[in-house]
């Protein structure tokens, strides 16, 4: 079993390796760096929610985003009733979970460390404001959250949601590469 985990790993890094090489020739290649931001939102989970989405600037509204990535809550109606449950999970699970282990990050206070300010360093200003303010608004909410004595995997897809509405904000203020002309 040990073997399996190692070889695991090995398979892990190599495809991890492969991505780092690839991902700057790619269009994406300045979104992918401007989501990484965001707290808790590195390089691998930065590449899996714009493969997993595309490009957020196709969502006319944060909330269409959510409903896309399942994070918004389920409804039952009758008449004048509603009641509101879980999420819908509808949406694309890739992207829910990486959005949903990355917002496990901000139940710490907001700052941001060595690496975090290398990744921001040569993005633009508008970009960090955005991050900075996410950072700020998001690890309060997860106080306030939890001090409503909610559970902490509620807060948690909580704050992945936000964290979306966020994503969809940087995606506005940075575009992808123009695609390459194909030589026939």
């Amino acid at each position: 079993m040990l073997n399996a985990v190692q070889a695991t790993v090995e398979r892990t890094d190599r495809l991890e390796a492969a991505l780092i090489e690839i991902v700057p020739q790619w269009t994406m290649a300045p979104v992918v760096s401007a989501f990484q931001a965001m707290r808790g939102i590195q390089f691998m989970t930065a590449v899996t929610m714009v493969s997993e989405a595309g490009d957020l600037r196709r969502f006319d509204h944060p909330r269409q985003l959510m409903a896309f990535l399942g994070l918004v809550p389920s409804e039952r109606s009758t008449g004048e009733t509603k009641r509101q449950g879980g999420t819908t999970q509808t949406g694309n699970s890739h992207a829910r979970k990486a959005l949903v282990e990355a917002a496990w990050t901000d139940r710490h206070a907001a700052g941001t460390g060595v690496h975090h300010q290398q990744r921001q360093a040569a993005l633009p200003e508008p970009v960090r404001a955005i991050a900075w303010k996410a950072q700020t608004r998001l690890c309060a909410r997860y106080r306030r959250l939890m001090a409503k004595a909610k559970r902490a995997t509620v807060v948690v897809v909580a704050i992945a949601r936000e964290i979306a509405a966020f994503l969809w904000a940087i995606a506005h203020q940075v575009a992808p590469l123009p695609t390459p002309a194909v030589m026939a």
